[in-house]
């Protein structure tokens, strides 16, 4: 493997953004052969040693991307003080993997699961703002008021107000409404708050996309690997490379 930057082999590794790991070069909390690295030093994964506050970092040596319909019932990621299972049962990889799109226990949908650090970071955090959408049935019949304030953004018993958000009615029923809802934020069971804060109780939530990579057929519990096409593409969509032209 050819010499690389040093902080892109750490964002790579899952551990913070390139900004987030050239801060950590900077403070001098990394080290490749016990010799504390600078901006533009450059490092082999595969010869040298790179150490972190003392703990060496290892890339993986395979790229692995899933897409997972997670189960209701299950939690998004690992919690000891939570014994649950989790979305890493239903999956049988050796290695260890972030799950990117949490869902929370009782609502179900698409998690992408990968070792892939430095897209895992791209889609998770706030700043970069990427879409999600997700399928939501409240148990009362919208009217348009409503609809127009979650659209707007709403602002939640803790005084946060979310993001303005694409809401639509898919379909009506005698007992509520399935909603589909575009975000380009994810906080804590914010869809349930949200619905709450406005009189539309949520009693299900599913997630069909998160960026480029749909849920399409899974049926729930399992998972499939990505294509070659859909990594690229959200890679590409998150700004890691650039997309590819249509032959």
């Amino acid at each position: 493997m050819a010499k690389e930057r040093v902080q892109k082999l750490l964002a790579a590794a899952g551990i913070g953004s390139r900004r987030a790991c050239e801060a950590l070069i900077e403070a001098g909390r990394v080290k490749v052969n016990g010799q504390v690295v600078h901006l533009g030093d450059k490092a082999d994964p595969e010869k040298d040693t790179i150490v972190l506050d003392g703990k060496v970092i290892r890339l993986p040596k395979q790229k692995i991307y899933i897409a997972l319909n997670k189960p209701k019932g299950y939690l998004s990621d690992i919690d000891e003080t939570h014994p649950k299972p989790t979305v890493f049962d239903l999956v049988d990889i050796p290695e260890p993997l972030f799950s990117v799109g949490r869902l929370d226990l009782d609502s179900e949908g698409l998690i992408l699961l990968t070792n892939d650090g430095e897209l895992a970071n791209r889609l998770t955090h706030p700043r970069y703002r990427h879409e999600k959408e997700y399928e939501v049935f409240v148990i009362k019949q919208p009217d348009e008021e409503q609809l127009a304030i979650w659209r707007r953004g709403v602002v939640l018993e803790d005084g946060y107000r979310t993001l303005p958000a694409k809401v639509e009615v898919i379909k009506r029923a005698n007992n509520g409404a399935w909603l589909r809802i575009i975000m380009r934020e994810g906080k804590k069971r914010q869809i349930r708050k949200t619905g709450a804060r406005i009189g539309l109780p949520v009693g299900q939530i599913k997630r069909v996309r998160i960026g480029t990579l749909k849920l399409g057929s899974l049926r729930s519990g399992e998972w499939r690997y990505l294509t070659p096409a859909e990594i690229q593409r959200l890679r590409a969509y998150a700004g890691l490379e650039k997309e590819e032209e249509p032959s």
